[in-house]
């Protein structure tokens, strides 16, 4: 099994479907990977050999970021925007969408389970 960047990848899946279950890397980087190394996007995970795996650690380790290093300057990022106290900081500790979407009827997922206000009975 090809353990890359601290993940392992699935045996059967196709080598440019695989590298994406890397954080950080999607299907244009995982094709931009293959083609600086020279490997061919039809290769199965378990058809590669030892070179060709080195040489996909090789690319990512020096060319990209991923994995703990990625998560950690994003965390860091929305951390400094909480920081400066600018509106996105603001949205972003509150726990509302940031990117200008509406929240009267939608925004679950940001907003989490509905608390019900109001409406109590009259005696």
């Amino acid at each position: 099994m090809a353990r890359i960047a601290g993940v392992d990848l699935p045996k059967k899946k196709r080598i440019e479907y695989a590298l994406t279950y890397i954080y950080g890397i999607g299907l244009t980087t995982s094709r931009k990977i293959l083609d600086a190394t020279g490997i061919s996007y039809d290769k199965r995970v378990h058809e590669l050999n030892e070179e060709e795996v080195a040489a996909i650690r090789k690319e990512i380790q020096n060319n990209y970021m991923v994995e703990g290093d990625l998560r950690k300057k994003v965390a860091m990022d929305i951390k400094a925007l909480m920081d400066l106290g600018n509106y996105r900081g603001l949205r972003h500790r509150v726990g509302l969408p940031v990117r200008g979407q509406k929240t009267k009827t939608n925004a679950r997922t940001r907003k989490g389970k509905r608390k019900t206000v109001g409406a109590a009975s009259k005696k």
